[in-house]
């Protein structure tokens, strides 16, 4: 039987910027072997232009990405849940690894604001990715 992929949740208020950077940077370091999912409590329209154009830089298209909807089952079906720095309302469900990243906003930001921020979560993805036991893809 083969081995179930550990699943991952990127939640974040708007699902624009911080969150969808860490899923895009989890499928692209993970080459498939993580799901991956991102959500907010209250979706933006798009995904913010500045983040887009950020992930354009290291080579990750996300363009075609759209704010979705947190829920419950996709907390319940989630092992990791990471939410960005936003204090955001998350379903509690036990037995759930739980990760609160700290980081700023890129709302409203240019390019700029975003790179560190972008190059932040890059490494925590690493980090994620190393205690998952996952080699990440050069």
């Amino acid at each position: 039987m083969p081995e179930s992929k550990p699943s991952v949740l990127f939640v974040c208020v708007h699902n624009a910027g911080r969150s969808q950077m860490g899923a895009a940077f989890l499928t692209h370091l993970s080459a498939g072997r993580v799901e991956v999912r991102s959500a907010g409590s209250a979706p933006a329209e798009t995904v913010n232009p500045a983040v887009v154009e950020a992930m354009r830089e290291v080579g990750i298209d996300i363009s075609a990405e759209t704010p979705k909807a947190l829920t419950a089952e996709a907390v319940r079906s989630s092992d990791v849940v990471i939410t960005m720095g936003c204090g955001d309302a998350c379903p509690y469900f036990p037995g759930k690894r739980y990760l609160d990243w700290t980081l700023e906003d890129p709302a409203g930001q240019g390019v700029d604001a975003v790179r560190p921020i972008r190059d932040e979560i890059e490494n925590r993805i690493r980090g994620l990715l190393a205690e998952l036991g996952i080699e990440p893809r050069a």
